[in-house]
């Protein structure tokens, strides 16, 4: 022990194990065993998070924990998968308090829990740098089921889920020291929403039968919605037309922008949104949209899938073509 703090083994023990599924063996042993269910493959994704890079370091403990995990959910649900569990890599810094990792683990276990997503096992490490996290999100699809992101063709519609830029709009208000909070009356002010959307992610898993069952192909939306849209459409060789106006915004989004309209570029191509990026056939609009709208999640049409190797076209009100200085978030 250093002060209050638990050796290594007893840290395990006491944040972590009890998030443990059964395949985590009571993270007892050098690795977990699970089975995927009958007649299912196993789909893989992992993120890692960077404390000044992909959060604040001052952000709540829990918040940070429950980021970590939804990244990786909003990428299962992309690929129309169920979610089997995580494994989580720790590297706290070496002035990590009792106190903060018991908050972290809560957080962590109330989501687990919450997306039926237990922990399987992981490794906990200390580092001279900030705080770094990574999860490896294991989740079941049936087999053959899996969404691609290739599966984009000439002709299909694009979809987008929920909102676009509320977490890029959210990061800019976080970054000038704001943070969210309930006001003492009345309704939470714009930049408070916008800052819990940066912070907790909504990962679309109601959406991945819905996918399985009517889209070509699918991705998240976690770099920004026009670069993600670009990275697609490289894979699938095709072009699109998408029309800006329908691209769904908040309305604390659109309050944001109203009162500075460049910002619509930080909404655009900002990332974080955790949102569903689908290509779908125009057979199966009409029943794409009623079966997102009965497990409650809102899908918006953006656009359609066209022939050749260009660039997306994003259209303003107009009908002119519009222009971005970047495309997305990139790290280097």
């Amino acid at each position: 022990m250093t002060g209050d703090r638990p050796s290594e083994d007893d840290l395990i023990a006491r944040y972590f194990a009890p998030l443990a599924g059964a395949g985590g063996l009571g993270l007892r042993d050098d690795a977990a065993r699970i089975a995927p269910p009958e007649g299912c493959e196993i789909v893989l994704t992992v993120d890692g998070l960077v404390a000044g890079v992909h959060f604040f370091a001052d952000d709540p403990p829990a918040a940070i924990a429950k980021k970590a995990l939804r990244v990786n959910l909003s990428d299962l649900a992309a690929k129309g998968a169920a979610p089997l569990g995580f494994l989580l890599t720790l590297a706290l810094p070496r002035d990590w308090r009792a106190d903060w990792l018991e908050l972290f683990a809560r957080g962590l276990g109330e989501d687990a829990a919450a997306f039926a997503c237990p922990l399987l096992g992981g490794d906990t490490v200390s580092t001279f740098g900030p705080l770094t996290l990574s999860i490896t999100a294991l989740g079941a699809v049936p087999a053959g089921r899996m969404v691609p992101r290739d599966g984009a063709r000439a002709g299909d519609l694009l979809y987008v889920s929920g909102t676009i830029g509320d977490a890029a709009l959210g990061l800019r208000e976080r970054s000038a020291g704001l943070r969210s909070r309930s006001e003492p009356e009345g309704p939470r002010s714009d930049a408070a929403i916008l800052i819990d959307r940066y912070l907790a992610p909504q990962p679309r898993l109601a959406l991945a039968e819905v996918l399985r069952e009517h889209a070509s192909g699918a991705m998240d939306v976690s770099d920004g919605l026009v670069g993600d849209l670009a990275k697609m459409l490289r894979v699938c060789g095709a072009s699109a037309d998408v029309a800006v106006a329908r691209i769904p915004l908040s309305a604390s989004a659109q309050t944001v922008i109203a009162a500075d309209p460049r910002l619509l570029e930080t909404a655009l191509t900002g990332g974080d949104d955790y949102e569903i990026l689908a290509s779908v056939p125009i057979a199966n609009a009409r029943a794409f949209e009623a079966a997102a709208t009965a497990v409650g999640v809102p899908v918006t049409r953006i656009g359609n899938v066209t022939p050749g190797h260009a660039p997306a076209t994003f259209r303003d009100a107009r009908g002119a073509p519009m222009s971005f200085a970047r495309g997305s978030y990139s790290h280097f």
